[in-house]
């Protein structure tokens, strides 16, 4: 075992004598190590009930063998970081979260590790660590929150918070109700209630093999969540005695299955950054250009919040992923290993039909096409990003007046002063990983669009990002980004910009000879950052085309 190394020979007699100190046994000495990586915080909604869940998985490390050891990693919640500086963090975060977790598990040589997540860049860091690592791991994901309640209606975060910034512009929120959505939309723990980042990436972590079944569904603070948590902590220490590690689950089929999954709930455009950074790590040939190749092939089965009515809530007792892979089974991979001990193909036929008035078919699909598209062209010839099964069908083909901003504030300013109008293409430029630096999320912007009843009139283009809860003709993720020079560095108030959905483009409108000049005009904005984290990260962080990730690609 690794942790040999820090336990076997007369010369590890001080390594020894400090373990001792911790109250370790001799016995335990000979057991495998499993560290338990918890991302409790007080900061979070999706964290705040982890204590409960460290000392089930504790317990399953017990009741298997092994000896559990609690570290931590640090969590940011992306909705209360949104709108703000503090946005900037965010996506920088996950590779803290994967060093952090790489840094522990090596200078202690830990055996295996369960991790124990739930919101937005905390999974995939995890994840990222865990395929570095290449050690026996598994995920625990905390669990979604359940719908709030106000005047017999359920509510959400995103649906009942952000986008009633946008009514209240409006004025059609007095502030009554506003004080009651504020109050009521999010009733405790578990992440926010519809597919929003977290959730998605929990039910990308049980489709690619790294979860427990059912895992990523189970609702947060449930007796199921707990015997899941317990189960993951027995499993770990089996994995390590197995010899069972990370890589040979997180394959290239395993992260198609995931994307695959991804495609037909249609989940958050963050996967994908999150996928190709874990293929990455995993030293797998995943890319951007896989989520494309897919969505062609995968129908979208089921319509969640933000884009449908559906919540996480019914998405459990509708089946989960089991069910959903079930649905999706004459499309995957069944070959490929999961922490369970089985294949995907082995759980598959154990697994239950799902409620088809909430888990489509594919026979009878949602829509013909997965939920995200890729889209490439004169604004973006390296790509960009957007949620096409939370597009109003009218919207699939638009050609625009581009309103230039330099940031997410400036395009919040025009918005709220009223002068947004039908037919414009708001164009929010150096928020990318490079300009952001960080690639802020725009949720404030797109919620706020909504709010104000322009969300199927306008369209949204930037470098930067969106959060899982954006819907309507939303197009992040532009590359390459204005810090970079490319295309939409270049753009000018009043030029036009064609979007095709249907044949993945997305178009400048500028003769070529025009553009030419303009990128000899052109110049490199100065750092946001001088000093510190983000400064660093802006000189080493790549194109958002390539996962956003810190080190140069595998060879």
């Amino acid at each position: 075992m690794r942790s040999d190394e820090a336990t076997k020979g007369i010369e590890r007699m001080p390594n020894r004598a400090l373990l001792h100190a911790t109250g370790v046994t001799r016995g335990q000495l000979a057991k495998p190590f499993i560290g338990v990586c918890s991302s409790f915080t007080d900061l979070i909604p999706g964290h705040i009930g982890m204590r409960s869940l460290e000392r089930k998985i504790e317990w399953g490390v017990c009741s298997g063998g092994g000896v559990p050891f609690l570290f931590s990693v640090p969590g940011i919640c992306d909705g209360i970081a949104m709108g703000h500086e503090g946005m900037h963090w965010s996506l920088p975060s996950r590779e803290l979260i994967a060093d952090m977790i790489e840094t522990v598990m090596q200078a202690h040589r830990l055996d295996g590790v369960v991790l124990l997540t739930n919101c937005d860049k905390i999974t995939p860091g995890m994840l990222m660590a865990a395929c570095r690592l290449d050690v026996p791991a598994v995920v625990v994901t905390a669990g979604p929150m359940h719908s709030g309640r106000y005047n017999q209606r359920r509510l959400d975060l995103v649906r009942d918070t952000f986008e009633a910034v946008g009514l209240c512009q409006a004025g059609r929120l007095d502030e009554e109700d506003a004080a009651a959505l504020e109050m009521e939309a999010c009733p405790g723990e578990g992440a926010c209630q519809g597919l929003y980042t977290a959730n998605t990436m929990a039910c990308l972590t049980e489709a690619m093999g790294m979860s427990m079944p059912g895992t990523a569904t189970a609702l947060a603070g449930s007796a199921k969540k707990a015997r899941i948590a317990y189960e993951a902590g027995e499993r770990v220490v089996a994995l390590v005695r197995d010899g069972v590690t990370t890589r040979q689950i997180v394959t290239k089929g395993a992260l198609e299955n995931a994307i695959r999954v991804d495609l037909a709930l249609g989940g958050s455009t963050n996967t994908t950054l999150h996928i190709p950074a874990i293929a990455h790590a995993a030293e797998v040939d995943v890319t951007l250009d896989a989520f494309d190749r897919l969505s062609r092939e995968v129908p979208q089965l089921i319509s969640l919040r933000p884009a449908g009515e559906f919540m996480m809530e019914d998405f459990e007792w509708a089946g989960g992923i089991p069910s959903m892979l079930k649905a999706l089974s004459p499309r995957l991979d069944k070959k490929c290993k999961t922490v369970s001990g089985k294949t995907v193909g082995e759980l598959v036929a154990t697994y239950p039909d799902g409620d088809k008035a909430v888990i489509h078919t594919l026979d009878d699909p949602v829509a013909k096409e997965g939920g995200i598209a890729v889209l490439r062209g004169s604004l973006a010839p390296e790509g960009a990003v957007v949620k096409q099964g939370s597009v109003n069908p009218e919207m699939m083909k638009f050609t625009g007046t581009a309103r230039v901003f330099e940031d997410e504030g400036a395009a919040m300013k025009f918005l709220f002063a009223g002068k947004v109008k039908p037919g414009d293409v708001l164009i929010v430029r150096n928020e990318g990983p490079k300009g952001g630096p960080g690639m802020r999320e725009s949720l404030a912007l797109t919620a706020a669009v909504a709010g104000c009843g322009l969300g199927d009139k306008i369209a949204i283009v930037t470098d930067g990002r969106f959060s899982g809860g954006t819907r309507n003709l939303s197009i992040g993720h532009v590359s390459p980004e204005a810090a970079d020079g490319g295309p939409i560095a270049l753009v000018k108030d009043n030029d036009k910009i064609a979007v095709d959905l249907p044949a993945r483009k997305l178009d400048l409108l500028v003769d070529e000879k025009e553009l030419a000049r303009r990128k000899a005009q052109w110049k490199r904005p100065a750092p946001k950052f001088q000093r510190g984290w983000l400064a660093r990260y802006e000189r080493l962080v790549s194109s958002a085309a390539r996962g956003a990730v810190l080190d140069p690609p595998v060879a």
